[in-house]
């Protein structure tokens, strides 16, 4: 992967979900984009927006088959108040994509990523919320095992923490085991572009469903490919590994002292609200669900993201 000599800086514009509640205070954030090595073999792609006196620092976690760019309004709202950072995972974006042989991709070694990331940005871990969706809920999760103070908060949702398969849409109960993984892998790429244009529009009423901003879009369009590696085999290299993690989190679920809170959408057409409803219950947590939305609430009303966040911290 090439990396500019330089990091990239943007000015984003307020979307319209916050024309409303910003008002005349709101400050035009800066927000850098660049490239943070974390081991020998992985690069990643994070987004920063640096606040002079921040409230504290919040870190989001993208799920598939997005990047980081998704958190972008939502980083330069927030952006008034705290320090955003935002990484494209391994196999996503513009991040590294090594061979399977040298990382698994799994959601273990997410979760080692995550670690080396906060430490390697020298975030201050005691006011730090993790904010974490799909994919990123269960490597946040694993590492707050490992490193209890990983955080003050982590705030997950719209995942599969227990191999409930039950409660998991077909084609991912698919990638679960062999050999109906290797053919839908195959599957997906070969439909990227359905995916990409269609994924978060899923199980929604026509009235509920919206599109990506053009930019997000372009982004997850060109962070598909890169290096011979997709998005679609790191999520199958990841689900190769899922049961196993799965059953780590819930052997050891007694082991969560970081405090945690559930958020899912009501209608979430891959992972059954009934999931975070067992997972809040098992962890001792709160659990809101979000009426009338799908299985990405960022990207559906960002807005309730930006809430959840402030009253999380």
């Amino acid at each position: 992967m090439l990396k500019p000599s330089l990091p990239l800086f943007f000015s984003f514009a307020r979307s319209a979900p916050f024309a409303e509640d910003a008002g005349a205070a709101f400050k035009t954030a800066r927000i850098e984009i660049g490239y943070t090595d974390v081991g020998p073999d992985i690069t990643l792609r994070r987004m920063v927006a640096r606040n002079a006196n921040p409230k504290g620092t919040v870190l989001f976690l993208h799920g598939f088959p997005e990047t980081l760019l998704v958190w972008k309004d939502i980083t330069t709202e927030l952006a008034k108040d705290y320090e955003v950072h935002a990484i494209d995972w391994p196999g996503y974006g513009l991040s590294s994509r090594p061979a399977p042989t040298k990382f698994s991709y799994s959601p273990r070694d997410y979760a080692n990523v995550l670690a080396a990331y906060i430490k390697a940005e020298r975030i201050d871990r005691s006011n730090l919320t993790i904010y974490a969706t799909d994919i990123g809920s269960l490597p946040a999760l694993l590492a707050a095992i490992e490193e209890p103070d990983i955080a003050k908060k982590i705030v997950v949702g719209d995942f599969a923490p227990f191999n409930r398969p039950e409660y998991m849409y077909e084609s991912l109960q698919n990638l679960k085991s062999e050999p109906a993984a290797s053919k839908t892998r195959k599957y997906m790429n070969e439909t990227s572009a359905e995916i990409l244009e269609n994924v978060y529009r899923r199980g929604l009423p026509p009235e509920k469903q919206f599109d990506l901003p053009r930019d997000v879009f372009n982004d997850m369009t060109r962070g598909w490919e890169q290096g011979g590696i997709t998005s679609a085999d790191a999520f199958y290299h990841y689900y190769s590994h899922f049961t196993r993690d799965q059953d780590h989190l819930e052997t050891h679920l007694g082991e969560l002292k970081t405090p945690v809170k559930v958020v899912w959408g009501e209608n979430d057409l891959y992972i059954k609200k009934a999931m975070g409803e067992e997972f809040a219950r098992r962890a001792g947590t709160t659990l809101n669900v979000l009426p009338g939305i799908g299985h990405y609430p960022h990207l559906q009303t960002p807005q309730d993201t930006v809430a959840e966040i402030r009253a999380a911290t």
